[in-house]
């Protein structure tokens, strides 16, 4: 499989997995209607959808919604919605009705009720908003990406006429239905490319032109709302010979939001999994739980997985990845142990960080402040290394704490371990 399908796959996920540790990737989540009319904003083709949220409203937005058929679908962030139950026992969260009547008895008896699947909490999660969308006579489902690719050092085009499917089963099994173009930032989509991709796709005909004007206008989205990628799976030709984005992943750069505003605004948090990692992300913070004891603060992902790793080489177990970033201040390593020690099942702490950008006397005061202000009453042992480390040395020797510092990784994660045992 090659890296950038691996990529591709590795982005849309919020959580992507090493060899010890699970690692979050805070991405802007959107439910599917929200995509939807993010697309079409920009002119893409998209079936005609309408939302319902069990108000007032419902049954005169269904009384003008004329369609052959409809697809009522539960609006919640995880996959295999269509296999799922409710906890009032009604059985699945995607149905397909010509009867207009119809469509508001299976809003209803969706909103309001958790949706349990295999991607979700045992719980389910809460529906709120079910989406009602035109259903449409799909002939042939192709894939279409756009992502930022390191290797390309931008943007890339990745496409396949084997829609419908998972890209990794396909880059695996059949890598010859899959091509990748780089795309230059700041300039259109050339019309050779765009004609050489639809037909790459198998679109005949007029499809050809429609195919290839879908793919600019999705291009014009990528580059308007700063995503990071955009997954149409599929991009499907409709019996009238439509080319349309029935499903869509959006993913954005973070980096981004005070440009996208209004399109960060919609980001739904209600529905992670733990409310800690929805705190620590309004703190510019990546954490996520683990099943050990020790808690780990430090700073960016290659060191946060060292660190998982030799913490599980010297016998124990990680509680959680805490990852405060680059630039963090005092206000946000308190924070973060505060998240650290909201968990009953941590029984030590151990921070390490690499002072490049982030000033280790900045961790020092971070620290002390927390341990002093949370009574911190677990082992704590300390690891730093990089700018300004003298000072943030003599922070810790001159706090009255009782803070064990460790010459490095290896020494650290020993001493984390040893003063469990």
């Amino acid at each position: 499989m090659s890296l950038l399908i691996k990529a591709s796959a590795v982005s849309r996920q919020i959580i992507s997995k090493s060899t010890h540790l699970q690692q979050q990737v805070r991405h802007l989540n959107l439910l599917e209607f929200q995509s939807k009319d993010l697309l079409q904003k920009y002119g893409v083709a998209i079936q005609q959808f309408k939302v319902l949220d069990n108000s007032k409203a419902d049954a005169e937005l269904v009384k003008k919604f004329d369609c052959p058929e409809y697809v009522v679908k539960a609006q919640i962030l995880a996959g295999g919605r269509g296999k799922g139950t409710f906890d009032n026992g009604f059985k699945g969260g995607v149905h397909i009705t010509s009867n207009k009547s119809e469509v508001l008895s299976l809003s209803q008896q969706m909103i309001g009720n958790r949706l349990i699947t295999k991607q979700t909490p045992k719980s389910g999660i809460l529906v709120n908003k079910v989406m009602v969308a035109r259903s449409v006579n799909i002939t042939r489902e192709t894939y279409l990406c756009i992502l930022l690719d390191r290797e390309h050092n931008g943007p890339v085009l990745i496409a396949s006429p084997a829609g419908g499917m998972d890209i990794e089963a396909v880059a695996e099994e059949t890598p010859e239905k899959i091509i990748t173009i780089p795309l230059d930032i700041g300039k259109p989509i050339s019309e050779s490319t765009l004609i050489k991709v639809a037909k790459f796709l198998e679109f005949k005909g007029d499809a050809i032109k429609r195919c290839a004007d879908e793919i600019q206008k999705l291009y014009t989205l990528f580059k308007s709302v700063d995503a990071v990628q955009i997954e149409i799976n599929p991009l499907a030709e409709t019996d009238k010979g439509e080319v349309i984005s029935v499903d869509a992943k959006l993913n954005f750069d973070d980096n981004a939001q005070f440009r996208q505003k209004d399109i960060f605004s919609l980001d739904i948090t209600e529905e992670e999994s733990d409310p800690r990692e929805v705190e620590a992300s309004k703190y510019n913070l990546n954490y996520v739980a683990m099943d050990g004891n020790i808690g780990c603060l430090v700073n960016g992902a290659g060191l946060a997985m060292a660190t998982m790793d030799i913490i599980k080489l010297n016998g124990g177990e990680p509680a959680n990845f805490l990852d405060v970033g680059g630039g963090v201040k005092e206000d946000q390593v308190a924070k973060a142990f505060e998240i650290l020690t909201a968990d009953p099942k941590v029984k030590g702490i151990l921070v390490n960080v690499f002072g490049g950008i982030v000033n280790c006397a900045t961790i020092a005061n971070g620290i002390v402040a927390a341990s002093k202000k949370l009574k911190l009453n677990v082992p704590l042992v300390v690891r730093l290394e990089g700018t300004n480390v003298t000072k943030a040395r003599e922070i810790l020797k001159n706090s009255g704490l009782p803070i064990q510092t460790a010459a490095d990784l290896d020494d650290a994660a020993h001493k984390a371990v040893a003063a469990l045992n």
